[in-house]
């Protein structure tokens, strides 16, 4: 019988994909594995390939598709000798609930009277995504509240239009007033559509930047020996490419096991410690950014973090990285040296504590043993997370990551 192939799951926090792209017609032989389409997610642009054999007997949901809700019908595959005829009733794409309030209402009973509620009130943690009913959702922009400082009676902690109505929340950001377009004053300007990797990334950053108690430290390194080092192991090593970057993520993943304390998770009532360092390095895509994710940075030789971090990197810009490849991380990495930034803050990536923002090494003279000589310095920024690692910690933190690079030597194993 025909098989229908529905839009996956590709990342945890997928509710809706964009079908961006069909790699098959109506009538295409496929084998199981062979990559019938492009689904734009939350992260990225992924690939989804065929669980089974067979022909396209009918695209249901057109590519260019936005928004289509994840176990929805996408297509119909015909098995062996099945032809056209087979497919009986065309399987609709799930509808999109009514925008009436009307029709909200019934599909959220009303919540019992306060004396007989047993649900306690939950607020979400910082880093976790906001359970709400649509309704109270409008409520809360309609009251200018913000809805992840309210607290949730529903399921599971889910925000209900009572708990909107309480009104015990902070207000919401302003919205920016945008001008009507087409008078004659106004500049030439188009609309420019949002993708998802867009739309994630300014959720999680705003998340950060408002309800993440930022701290930020600044240290240069004398980076005159590790540009150095750098250049022999690349002249000598055979196939070795080793950048900048490379040296950094391994010296933020000693520094990170020397200083446990900053090695840390805020998670509301509990903080998490890691014994190994993940080290995620954001990763500039079209449309966004993304970072994909070295594992166990601190126990790898350079040269294979450097491997690593290439196919990782060619990955994310391709679109092809897998929820594995981005998904965790215990700090993150910044950098825009490449550009000739001298010194920037960055913002953390919820829920890690931390994030070290990289600037272009810069050369001055330097005084040494009577004689003037051009040595090169990096401003480096740390941004932390005060819940969770103290100010004296971080900047031990900061100066490990200093000895580390002003020794290069180390970094090599």
């Amino acid at each position: 019988m025909p098989i229908e192939i529905k839009m996956p799951a590709l990342s945890p926090t997928m509710e809706t994909g964009n079908l961006a792209k069909w790699l098959v017609k109506e009538g295409d032989a496929v084998e199981a594995g062979d990559i019938i389409a492009e689904i734009e997610t939350d992260k990225a642009t992924m690939e989804v390939d065929s669980a089974d054999e067979g022909v396209i007997g009918k695209i249901i949901i057109a590519e260019g598709a936005e928004d289509v809700p994840v176990g929805a019908v996408i297509a119909i595959l015909l098995e062996e000798g099945e032809d056209a005829s087979a497919i009986t009733d065309t399987p609709k794409p799930a509808p999109k609930a009514p925008k009436t309030v009307a029709a909200e209402k019934k599909e959220e009973p009303a919540p019992p009277p306060e004396s007989t509620k047993t649900t306690p009130a939950v607020s979400p943690l910082a880093g976790e995504r906001v359970i709400a009913s649509p309704l109270a959702r409008r409520m809360a922009a309609a009251k200018g509240l913000d809805i992840a400082s309210l607290q949730g009676s529903g399921p599971g902690g889910r925000i209900i239009k009572a708990d909107v109505e309480a009104g015990k929340g902070k207000p919401a950001m302003a919205a920016i007033e945008i001008p009507a377009f087409g008078g004659e004053l106004d500049p030439p300007r188009k609309e420019v559509r949002i993708n998802n990797v867009r739309k994630i990334v300014a959720e999680r950053l705003t998340l950060s930047k408002t309800t993440i108690p930022h701290y930020y430290l600044t240290l240069e390194a004398n980076i005159t020996e590790m540009m150095a080092v750098r250049k022999q192991v690349n002249e000598v090593v055979e196939g070795a490419r080793v950048s900048v970057n490379d040296f950094i993520i391994k010296a933020v993943a000693l520094a990170l096991i020397k200083v446990p304390n900053a090695h840390v998770q805020w998670a509301g009532d509990k903080m998490y410690a890691f014994s190994r360092a993940d080290i995620s390095v954001a990763v500039a895509i079209e449309g966004g950014l993304i970072t994909p994710i070295i594992r166990g940075a601190n126990e790898k030789p350079i040269k294979i973090i450097s491997a690593e971090m290439k196919m990782l990197a060619a990955k994310a810009r391709d679109g092809k990285l897998v929820l594995e490849d981005y998904q965790g991380g215990t700090f993150s990495i910044s950098n825009l040296g490449m550009f000739g930034i001298k010194e920037f803050s960055a913002v953390i990536n919820p829920p890690q504590s931390g994030i070290l923002a990289i600037g272009a090494g810069m050369e001055r003279p330097v005084l040494k043993d009577g004689n003037l000589e051009n040595q090169t310095f990096m401003a480096m920024t740390g941004a932390f997370d005060h819940r969770a690692v103290d100010g004296a910690v971080g900047a031990q933190l900061m100066k490990a990551i200093q000895d580390y690079l002003e020794a290069p030597a180390v970094l090599l194993y």
